[in-house]
C-alpha cells in the first residue's frame, strides 16, 4: 500500500487493499504487469542506505583496478573432446526420436545436448528438438531461430544422424498430436537423471515397434553420472562446439562488444543519423564487465523475500505465487531474514552495486547489464545506474534496427547478452540459475574470470545494518578471493554443463 499523507492518499490506499476482493480479475492482471503496476505506485527506496553513500563516494584505486583484471591463471587444463573412440554411425537407425524441451533458453539448451546423447545412446536419429513456449515469457522462438542448424548438424555429423524435420510417412508426429490424448509412442515417464540404460529398457522397444519415439516431457532427464567417457564427450562436444547463434545474433553481439571496447564507436541508424558518445565515454576504452541482474517479477514471487517495495509489492508477488504456484513455494514458510542469512534471496540491483563497488569496480568501469525485465523498472536500476554511470545494454548500445530481429523475442535477446557475457573480461551472476549455471561452465571451459557471488555471505552482510564500508569491503574481497573461475571438479550429482572439468577438460 502507498504511504498516505492525507485523507485522498488515504482513499487511494484503501482502495488497493480492497482491489484483490471486489476486483480479482483485474488484481490478477495488475500482479502479470511487469514492472507491476502496484509496486510503482510506492517506488522502492534505497535499503543499504548507509553503504551506498560511501561507495558513490569513494574510488578504486589504480592497484585494485590492476589486480581487478588480471586474467586467471593456467591451471593446466585445456579443452578436451575427443572421446578416443572409433564407433561410426550404425549402418541402420533404430528409428527417429523426437525431444521436447521446456525451459528458458539455458535450460533448453542442456536439454539439447543431453538429446544428442539420448540419440547417441539408442543409435537413433535425433530430429531437430522442439522448442517448448516457455509460461513467463512467452516466446514461441523456434531451434532454427536461435541457432544455427546447418552448424550444428555438420559438427555433429560423425556422432548421430540428425535430420530437421521428419520423413512425410511420421509428419502426424506433433506437438497438437501428442497433446489431444494418450499416444503409444510419447513416451513421458522418464525420471529426472535417468540413466542410459533406462532409456534401452524403455524407449528403444518403442522406437522398434513403431519407427518413433517422443519424449516429453525432457529436460533434466539424463544423469550426469555413470555414464561412458564418448557420451560425456559428446555433450561437451555440443555444449561448446555444435551450439552456435545464427548469424544475426553473433553480428549484433560483435556490435555490442566491439562498442563496449570502443566507445567512440558510433552507432548507425537506419535514418543514416550517428549517435555520437559523450567525451567522457570515448576515454574509458578496453574492458568491461557483464553484470546477469536475475531480477525479474518470477524470480522475486518465487525467492518469498522481501526487496523492500512496501505492502504493496508485497501484495502483488504474494499473488503471483498463488496464481502460477497455487501457493507450492517452501520459501514461503520462513521469514525474511532466515531466507537472507542462508543466501536463498537474489541480490537487488542496488545490493549488486555495492558487491561490485566493495570488489573494486568504480564510476570509470564499464558495464552490460544483461537482462530481460528487472521488476520494478528503472526505480529500482537507478541505484546500480548511480554507482556505474557507464553501464550499457542492448537497447543504449544498438539502434532500433540492429534490435528488430529481436524486439519481443525473449530467447533471442537472452541469446545475445550470452554471446556478449561469453565475450566480455569479467562475468558475474546476481543469484544462481540457468544462465549463471551455464555461463559458469562455458567461461570455466575457456578459463575466462567468473565472478560467483557468495549468497549466503552477502545475505549477512546485507543484514547488519551497523557495517562500515571498510569492514563490508573487506568481507566481501576476503569472501570471494577463491569464487572467481577457478576450476572446480565436478562431484557425483552436479551438472557438467556447469562444471566441465574433467569430464570436457584434460590436464595439459
Amino acid at each position: 500500500m502507498m504511504v498516505c499523507y492525507h485523507k485522498e492518499g488515504a482513499l487511494v490506499g484503501l482502495f488497493v487493499l480492497l482491489l484483490p476482493i471486489f476486483f480479482p480479475s483485474l488484481f490478477t492482471s495488475l500482479s502479470y504487469a511487469s514492472p507491476s503496476i502496484l509496486s510503482e505506485w510506492n517506488a522502492p527506496k534505497p535499503r543499504h542506505s548507509r553503504l551506498l553513500k560511501s561507495a558513490l563516494l569513494r574510488q578504486a584505486s589504480n592497484e585494485q583496478k590492476s589486480d581487478l583484471w588480471i586474467p586467471l591463471a593456467d591451471e593446466g587444463w585445456k579443452p578436451c573432446l575427443n572421446s578416443g573412440s572409433t564407433t561410426l554411425l550404425p549402418e541402420k537407425s533404430e528409428g527417429y526420436v523426437q525431444m521436447f524441451l521446456d525451459g528458458g533458453l539455458n535450460q533448453q539448451r542442456m536439454g539439447i545436448c543431453d538429446a544428442v546423447a539420448v540419440a547417441k545412446i539408442l543409435n537413433a536419429t535425433l530430429i531437430i528438438p522442439y522448442l517448448e513456449v516457455n509460461p513467463v515469457w512467452k516466446d514461441s522462438s523456434s531451434f532454427m531461430e536461435i541457432f544455427d542448424v546447418d552448424h550444428f548438424i555438420n559438427v555433429l555429423k560423425d556422432d548421430i544422424s540428425i535430420v530437421k524435420e521428419l520423413p512425410e510417412e511420421y509428419a502426424w508426429s506433433t506437438r497438437e498430436y501428442y497433446a489431444t490424448a494418450i499416444r503409444a509412442t510419447r513416451v513421458k515417464t522418464a525420471p529426472v537423471h535417468a540413466s542410459g540404460n533406462w532409456y534401452l529398457e524403455n524407449v528403444l522397444p518403442v522406437l522398434q515397434s513403431y519407427g518413433i519415439a517422443a519424449i516429453s516431457p525432457f529436460s533434466h532427464r539424463l544423469a550426469f553420472d555413470n555414464m561412458p567417457m564418448d557420451i560425456q564427450r559428446l555433450r561437451c562436444k555440443v555444449n561448446f562446439q555444435a551450439l552456435q547463434f545464427v548469424p544475426h545474433i553473433r553480428a549484433l553481439g560483435d556490435n555490442l562488444i566491439s562498442r563496449l571496447r570502443n566507445p567512440s564507436s558510433p552507432i548507425e541508424t537506419g535514418s543514416n543519423q550517428i549517435k555520437e558518445w559523450t567525451n567522457e565515454k570515448s576515454k574509458q576504452e578496453g574492458k568491461f564487465v557483464v553484470l546477469h541482474l536475475r531480477f525479474d517479477k518470477d524470480m522475486a514471487a518465487h525467492s518469498a523475500c522481501d526487496f523492500g517495495g512496501g505492502k504493496a509489492e508485497k501484495l502483488a508477488l504474494a499473488k503471483y505465487r498463488q496464481v502460477i504456484w497455487q501457493g507450492r513455494v517452501l520459501n514461503s514458510q520462513f521469514t525474511d531474514e532466515e531466507l537472507r542469512s542462508q543466501g536463498r534471496c537474489p541480490m537487488t540491483p542496488e545490493e549488486m552495486g555495492l558487491l561490485l563497488s566493495a570488489l573494486g569496480f568504480d564510476n570509470s568501469s564499464k558495464l552490460y547489464l544483461a537482462s530481460h525485465k528487472v521488476y520494478g523498472g528503472e526505480a529500482r536500476i537507478s541505484t546500480l545506474r548511480a554507482l556505474f554511470p557507464l553501464m550499457e545494454d542492448k537497447k543504449s548500445l544498438a539502434s532500433s534496427e540492429e534490435r528488430a530481429l529481436i524486439k519481443g523475442k525473449a530467447s533471442l535477446l537472452a541469446a545475445v547478452d550470452y554471446y556478449v557475457g561469453i565475450h566480455s573480461d569479467i562475468f558475474i551472476s546476481a543469484s544462481p540459475g540457468n544462465m549463471h549455471n551455464a555461463m559458469v561452465g562455458h567461461r570455466t571451459y575457456q578459463n575466462l574470470k567468473t565472478i560467483r557471488p557468495n549468497m549466503a555471505l552477502m545475505g549477512q552482510l546485507f543484514l547488519n545494518k551497523n557495517l562500515t564500508w571498510s569492514d563490508f569491503e573487506e568481507a566481501v574481497v576476503d569472501g570471494h578471493g577463491n569464487r572467481q573461475g577457478q576450476i572446480r571438479i565436478r562431484k557425483s550429482g552436479q551438472s557438467l554443463y556447469t562444471y566441465p572439468a574433467p569430464d570436457c577438460m584434460c590436464r595439459a
